[in-house]
């Protein structure tokens, strides 16, 4: 019989569960080609983008289709950005076993698990302060997830509006972290060699002469082609470029712009699962690194089986 959890069930269930290391496995599967995941399902409109990511594990049990929006200006009628549901099928016989109405809930939370198994491989090893770019959800969930992976409390925040800059501020101090709040980009950059950056942002925000030696950033915001966070030269300056999918970030994010700018080529970007795996990414705390992450559906596929084999007790 069909299963249905809805958002409650589903923050329940997360109570008591760690995704972290699923989500982590996917993304070495996805690398060794071990999934099967069509290009991204896109619909842009003038008010928001809805995306549709759907794929499976080669041999494994299910697989998934998911819809996420973002409508970015909800908040000012008092409705959430993001929205959507994930749904899962059966492999073996197609049959439709649970739709998870996570209302973009579990699209949030693997993004931010990215980026902390991103921070777990790629950062340097002394993190002075994170750079957080951006006010919204995932600038605080990116923040909570980076706890598992550094003992750093102290955050440089970024944003364009001192009122969300100083809600921002109130909500993460109350979270543990000591908190400085800006609008100067230099000062961001000056202060943090841990950087993500979680806007939507369609022109840079950080130039090249910005980023001091050791610093690491994550570039999440960016999963659209007309999305760009990053000068492009920030890429060619990298030491190491990596993605969660060079399939994808090859005409979404930031290392297409990267490329079609003619400053780096997509041979020299390592995939995430491939330094999990074991491939070398930083080498030295002097190394300047970007990690491009638009969203793989292989994220998608282990949170929704890890929720829904939770949910069965």
């Amino acid at each position: 019989m069909m299963k249905t959890l809805s958002l409650t069930q589903i923050e329940n269930i997360l109570e008591n569960l760690d995704p972290i290391p699923a989500i982590e496995q996917g993304f070495v599967e996805y690398s060794k080609g071990k999934c099967n995941i069509p290009p991204i399902g896109e619909l842009l409109m003038d008010k928001g983008d809805v995306h549709i990511k759907y794929g499976c594990i080669t041999g494994e049990d299910y697989y998934v289709i998911k819809i996420a929006s973002g409508f970015y200006d909800n908040n000012k009628i008092g409705l959430p950005n993001s929205n959507g549901l994930m749904l899962l099928f059966s492999q073996n016989t197609g049959e439709l076993i649970c739709t998870l109405h996570d209302q973009c809930l579990l699209t949030d939370i693997r993004t931010a698990i990215a980026g902390a198994i991103t921070a777990k491989y790629m950062a340097p090893k002394n993190i002075s302060a994170i750079g957080i770019v951006g006010t919204g959800v995932q600038a605080r969930m990116q923040a909570e997830y980076l706890k598992s992976v550094t003992p750093c409390r102290d955050i440089v925040v970024w944003g364009r509006d001192p009122e969300k800059l100083v809600n921002y501020r109130n909500d993460m101090r109350q979270s543990g972290f000591k908190v400085t709040a800006t609008m100067d980009m230099d000062e961001l950059c000056a202060s943090a060699n841990l950087i993500v950056t979680t806007t939507p942002a369609e022109q840079p925000l950080i130039k090249a002469d910005q980023i001091r030696p050791g610093t690491h950033i994550t570039a999440m915001g960016s999963d659209t082609p007309n999305k760009k966070e990053l000068d492009v030269n920030i890429l060619a300056l990298a030491d190491v470029v990596a993605c969660d999918s060079k399939e994808q970030c090859y005409i979404r994010g930031e290392i297409c712009h990267a490329i079609k700018a003619g400053v780096i080529d997509m041979a020299n970007t390592l995939e995430l699962g491939n330094i999990i795996d074991g491939q070398k990414g930083r080498i030295n705390d002097q190394q300047i690194t970007v990690a491009d992450l638009t969203g793989v559906a292989v994220q998608d596929i282990k949170i929704a089986e890890a929720v829904y084999l939770a949910s069965l007790g």
